[in-house]
Parts: structure tokens; C-alpha cells; sequence
């Protein structure tokens, strides 16, 4: 299915202007239900404001006429004249100098420690590392594994201060709509917080031990 333009100020739009199901409104934005019931009851995006689907061309009358008509109908997104000009430009692969390609290693196990929740994709995007590299620091089988010692990215140089809080809150955000669908329910207690929410130097979490101390490694 194609995705829409907007998705939230798009469901505020459709609650606010249709009779269409919750489900029916989720399903075409992309959203879950529940989100969608939280629209309506004013406790998700209260700050939103509504974007017509018909007006910029990702719904047709027809469609949504048919959709309030029958319950179980699902509307089909056509593809909005704006879509192209408002679609991200790709970025080129993040560029490391070559003097500090050597501390991506440790950048990479900061994350695995400290935001499990933050996918290898994410993680290789922001470094520019690969994930064969943050499987093998995982796996502790990278060459210089007995070397490694968990340190920020920002402290390294290898990112700035918002694109390390952008990354980490994109993904506390993700797990925490994977958890809604699964009915996971969080603990009371401290949650996921965005690094420059963490003190610098506060740190109550063991260093990764290094593996195979004894043994000489030598360069792929």
C-alpha cells in the first residue's frame, strides 16, 4: 500500500470530518488503532492540525464516500500530485575521516549497550560503519574486540547532539508503537530517554569486558 502524506494530520482530518470507522482511518493512514482512538479522544496529536486527503490529492471523493457508506470498505490511496515535490531528497553516505574510522568500534558498542533498541540500520547510517561491523562487535569478533571501550558517538566526533537525539528518540518511539500492537505494557519506572537527556557522567553500567585478551589479533 501506498504510503500518505502526513499520516497523523491526516487521521485528525478524517476523525474530525468523516464518520469513518477508527479502523478504516488507521488502515489508510498507516496508523494503529488505538492511535487513531486517541486522536479522537484529544490525548494524540492535540497540536495537529488536520490535512483534507482529498484536497491534496491522495484520496478521492468517490472513495471515501464508499468507505462511509460500508464499514469494511477500505479506501485506496491515489498517489497526490505533491508526493514528488514534497519527497526526501536520498542523503550520500555519511563521510568519517579517515582518522577517526578507528573509533567507530567503540561508537558502535556505546549503542549496543546503551540503546539496544536502536536498529543496525540506524546505527550504520549515523557512523557510517556496516553491519558486518556491529555484528562482529556484538559478537565480540572483531579484531581489535579486546580494545573496545563503549564511548558516544558526540564525544568521538562521529555525530552532532541532535542527530544522536534524533536517532535515539525515533527509535524509543518505534518500539514503543511495536509494544502498543503487542500489548506490551512498560513498567513504571524510568523509560527510554534521548542521550542529551542522560548525564555525561553518570554511567552505573559495566564496560563491555573484552573477549580473548590473550590472543593476538592481526588486520583483516
Amino acid at each position: 500500500m501506498t504510503e500518505i502524506l502526513m499520516p497523523k494530520a491526516t487521521a485528525v482530518w478524517l476523525v474530525d470530518n468523516t464518520s469513518l470507522t477508527f479502523e478504516q482511518i488507521a488502515d489508510f493512514c498507516g496508523l494503529h488503532p488505538l492511535e487513531v482512538r486517541g486522536i479522537a479522544d484529544g490525548e494524540v496529536a492535540r497540536d495537529i492540525r488536520g490535512a483534507d486527503p482529498i484536497a491534496n490529492g491522495q484520496l478521492a471523493r468517490e472513495e471515501l464516500d464508499a468507505a462511509q457508506a460500508d464499514p469494511a470498505y477500505r479506501m485506496k490511496v491515489q498517489k497526490s500530485r505533491h508526493a514528488e515535490l514534497l519527497k526526501p531528497v536520498k542523503k550520500a553516505p555519511r563521510y568519517t575521516p579517515v582518522s577517526r574510522r578507528q573509533d567507530r568500534p567503540d561508537a558502535i558498542a556505546w549503542f549496543l549497550r546503551n540503546h539496544p533498541e536502536v536498529q543496525d540500520s540506524q546505527i550504520a547510517r549515523l557512523l557510517g560503519t556496516t553491519k558486518a561491523t556491529i555484528d562482529q562487535v556484538r559478537n565480540r569478533t572483531h579484531w581489535n574486540a579486546a580494545n573496545i571501550k563503549p564511548v558516544d558517538p558526540v564525544t568521538l566526533g562521529l555525530a552532532t547532539q541532535l542527530e544522536l537525539d534524533a536517532v535515539v528518540r525515533k527509535a524509543a518511539d518505534k518500539k514503543a508503537k511495536d509494544d502498543a500492537r503487542r500489548g506490551v505494557v512498560e513498567p513504571d519506572g524510568p523509560t527510554l530517554r534521548a542521550a542529551g537527556e542522560i548525564d555525561p557522567g553518570q554511567d552505573d553500567q559495566p564496560d563491555i569486558e573484552p573477549a580473548f585478551e590473550d590472543e593476538t589479533y592481526s588486520d583483516d
